[in-house]
């Protein structure tokens, strides 16, 4: 197919303007097209007062594409891409035992999937309990502090992004992206998931997605078992042989270990049981919280009130001495949520539906942390993460309300929690806290630069009745589990996978790197 980028048009002018532009910009006649739609789309409100659509429209022609796309139109910029397929030879070598995927989040359910559609023997282990157990679990704790360890908003079918955005974007340009994407959408998701540039679920949709994609792996001989936690490994000689779900051992000599980033157990079992391990940069920050109405003013001016402009979202960054403080995990019209899956520690994170229809904005601002900071032991990063988490919630009172401060209070170095505008949306509840009291000084120090430096980007920022909410810690895994080119620890048949192993940062790159790891071993064995 050709891609023809850059097409603006303006807000509300729909696909069908960005296509016939398209069109007419590459000059083929109407008898020569077979299929022409949007491909991709973003708006683009760099510049208030002039905010427009720039779409890529994908066209497919009945001639020959790549000799149009050797010679484009005159100022036209045109790319030909060949119809993305995805095969894998199959290996020849028996695998004499069915392949383990521990965890069901992204990296797990795009591995299991692709073993099970191509005829491998597959058991899935989840310490969590599936869609309908988690959500009742999620809403006990977030309604009466009652927290289930083993299945929360970090552990359970789907992962911990199912209780977040859904956001379907990444950094990393592989080919396998949109085959995830494709995936999504045969599964439930929005048809515009295809073609947006910065794609969501939401967390209400996103839920039912990841069931459908449960009763594939199960339709295609795949056995999925939830309340089953990865315990204990039997390794000899190097070559793992056996796992251990809740105490009872399981020949395995194949593990995609795909157990997300908050597997802190998961981590000590691991280094017992003498696999390499090493600490992994991350960060640590708060949640902010705007109105989702002043986020729109300040990235749209007046055009804010626009029908056919979506709810406002930013990404934003500094870099200062070695140091970057930024925004992650952007939600519009959502929720700060109750993230901890440890007793007597406050984690937050933020969620939004399909809609972004709720009152406020929020985002991580957060700091970046490495072993500088908190020690080079393999361990040492999720140590830190934890000491931050229990004192969150001893400096809030020990009952899961979280810490939180004003804006403005906090840039003027003082613990206050003045509500204006913006009403907290925690749903345990919020503290005044000091969060110097709380955080190293060098990542309140950064806080407030970052919250400075970014109310000059984007004006309102660091309006005084935004609230901070904290502690955010979960942003990325703590440590990284060393893997070959064949996707394989030194303990052979160990396939760390996915986020928690620290090759993953959301739900798009974790599920191709299940996608990669599965295919590795594919191409090893026969089914």
């Amino acid at each position: 197919m050709l891609l023809i980028s850059n097409i603006m048009t303006p807000p509300g002018s729909g696909d069908e303007a960005a296509v016939e532009k398209a069109l007419s910009r590459l000059g083929v006649k109407p008898g020569g097209i077979k299929e022409a739609y949007v491909y991709k789309s973003s708006l683009d409100a760099r510049r208030r007062g002039e905010i427009h659509i720039v779409s890529t429209v994908a066209v497919r022609l009945l001639g020959d594409e790549k000799k149009v796309a050797s010679h484009p139109p005159r100022g036209v910029s045109l790319q030909y891409r060949p119809d993305e397929d995805f095969t894998i030879q199959k290996g020849d070598k028996p695998c004499p035992t069915p392949v383990v995927v521990a965890g069901f989040g992204p990296a797990g359910i795009f591995a299991a999937g692709l073993l099970a559609r191509e005829g491998y023997r597959v058991i899935v282990l989840e310490r969590g309990g599936s869609m309908d157990e988690r959500v009742k679990a999620v809403e006990s704790f977030w309604s009466r502090g009652e927290l289930d360890t083993q299945c929360n908003v970090q552990f359970g079918e789907g992962g911990a992004g199912t209780f977040s955005d859904g956001k379907l974007t990444t950094r990393i340009n592989d080919p396998l992206c949109r085959y995830v994407l494709n995936r999504f959408a045969e599964h439930g998701a929005p048809a515009e998931t295809l073609r947006r540039a910065k794609p969501h679920i939401g967390t209400d949709l996103l839920q039912g997605v990841a069931c459908s994609m449960r009763r594939e792996i199960i339709r295609n001989g795949g056995e999925i078992r939830f309340h089953a936690c990865l315990t204990g490994l039997d390794i000899h000689n190097g070559q793992l042989r056996a796992v251990e779900v809740n105490g009872e051992k399981l020949p395995c000599s194949r593990l995609i270990l795909a157990v997300g980033h908050s597997a802190r157990d998961t981590f000590e079992m691991l280094r017992g049981a003498g696999v390499p391990m090493e600490p992994k940069p991350f960060s640590v920050g708060v949640r902010i919280e705007h109105l989702q109405t002043e986020i729109n003013r300040g990235l749209y001016g007046e055009m804010a009130e626009s029908p056919f402009l979506p709810p406002g979202e930013y990404q934003l960054s500094h870099r200062e001495n070695g140091r970057a403080v930024y925004t992650f995990c952007m939600c519009p019209g959502g929720l700060v949520v109750p993230a901890a899956s440890e007793q007597g520690g406050v984690v937050t994170n933020g969620m939004s539906e399909y809609k972004r229809d709720r009152d406020n904005a929020n985002a991580a601002v957060a700091v970046s942390v490495s072993s500088e900071d908190f020690g080079s032991d393999p361990l040492a990063g999720m140590l830190f993460q934890r000491k931050l988490e229990q004192e969150a919630f001893i400096a809030a009172g020990k009952n899961w309300r979280a810490p939180a401060a004003d804006v403005g209070s906090f840039l003027d170095g003082k613990a206050g929690l003045k509500l204006g505008r913006v009403t907290p949306s925690y749903a345990l509840g919020v503290e005044k806290v000091d969060f110097d009291r709380l955080f190293p000084s060098f990542v309140t120090g950064m806080l407030r630069t970052g919250l400075r430096v970014f109310d000059r980007k984007l004006p309102g920022f660091a309006a005084a009745d935004a609230i901070l909410t904290g502690v955010e810690t979960r942003t990325s895994s703590p440590v990284r589990i060393p893997r070959g080119e064949d996707f394989q620890s030194a303990v052979r048949g160990l396939y760390p996978c996915g986020e928690g192993a620290g090759y993953a940062g959301g739900i798009m790159s974790a599920a191709v790197d299940g996608l990669r790891v599965a295919g590795a071993i594919i191409a090893g064995y026969a089914e």
